[in-house]
């Protein structure tokens, strides 16, 4: 525990750790602070943001530019359209991207940075409204604002209390404030999450219908009810499927032949190849539409117990199928 790399002292465990405890009650400390100073400002900073027919420009440099970036990917997640502007990148061309119809939101601790006070005058000129988090109210920052959120702290987590710690955590809280916010008033829904979020497990959950992953054509096993035991395994055999279904001439459904099937009646002692799919099938099967979501297929076939299911159109039509491993690829459960 002791051991370290040349040139460095012994580690301290047990000061890691007091340090490390200290950090969190510090930072902890800053965020429950936010709370007691929140105001109609903070109000005001929504309405404005939830009204602006523009866009979020977020701005902040150094580790406030960090948390900005995180705060402006929030708030497009959520429904809010933003985008992170670098202020030094905004003297050299890229204060184009701003408009008047945008809002910004400039972070700075000491409300001072020189990246960001240089293009304040341009933008107000430009009658773009700012919104300033700063620790420094009274900062050239603040002055410039039409709103003035406080991201004061008593002090940083750091020993020297140099390096921004409590700092740029209360920035990141306020930041998370206002997005859950401006989602709540947006009326955004967990739908509109998953569209933001294609890829993620949410996404596919949400977004991913019966449709995109079902077997479709021949891909999908089916007999007609007097097909007899040998033409029911080749068709099950062939589609790999586990099972298959039975319809009539005009491809309603109207049962389904499955592995289980067999089993069971091999343990009755069934003559199987004298008898046909009308008589084996099970009839009135488990079926679900093609416009269901995949994950309520995943959920039917837990309820149920079955590891495939059928897919059918409003008149009970079959026109596809899927078992769990179709699920599984698709990465809904």
């Amino acid at each position: 525990m002791n051991e370290s790399k040349p040139g460095y002292p012994p580690l301290n465990a047990k000061r890691a750790i007091e340090l490390a405890h200290d950090t969190l009650e510090i930072e902890a400390a800053a965020v429950l602070g936010l709370r007691a100073r929140l105001d109609e400002s903070f109000a005001r900073a929504v309405a404005l943001m939830l009204q602006v027919p523009g866009r979020v420009v977020v701005m902040g440099m150094g580790k406030s530019g960090h948390i900005g970036r995180k705060m402006a990917a929030t708030l497009a997640s959520t429904g809010t359209p933003a985008m992170f502007v670098h202020p030094a990148e905004a003297s050299h061309g890229d204060l184009g991207m701003i408009t008047a119809s945008d809002v910004l939101i400039a972070i700075s601790n000491s409300g001072e940075s020189e990246e960001l006070t240089a293009i304040l005058p341009v933008l107000k000129r430009q009658g773009v409204p700012l919104i300033a988090m700063t620790g420094n109210p009274a900062s050239t920052l603040g002055r410039h604002a039409v709103l003035v959120l406080d991201t004061g702290v008593e002090k940083e987590a750091c020993p020297l209390n140099l390096a921004p710690t409590a700092s740029t955590t209360a920035q990141l809280a306020l930041g998370d404030a206002l997005a859950v916010a401006l989602l709540d008033a947006r009326g955004f829904k967990a739908e509109d999450f998953a569209r933001s979020h294609p890829g993620g497990a949410l996404g596919r959950k949400l977004l991913t219908h019966v449709s995109d992953v079902m077997r479709q054509g021949d891909d999908v096993p089916k007999v007609g009810p007097d097909a007899g035991f040998s033409v029911i395994m080749r068709e099950m055999s062939a589609k790999g499927l586990g099972a298959t279904a039975i319809v009539d001439d005009g491809d309603r459904v109207l049962g389904v032949f499955t592995d289980g099937d067999l089993r069971r009646l091999l343990e009755k002692g069934v003559d199987v190849r004298t008898g046909n799919a009308r008589q084996f099938m099970h009839p009135n099967p488990v079926t679900i539409a093609r416009d269901a979501l995949a994950v309520e297929a995943a959920e039917l076939m837990e309820e149920r117990r079955i590891t495939s299911v059928l897919v059918v159109d409003p008149e009970g039509r079959l026109c596809g199928a899927l078992n769990s491993n179709d699920l599984m690829r698709a990465k809904v459960i």
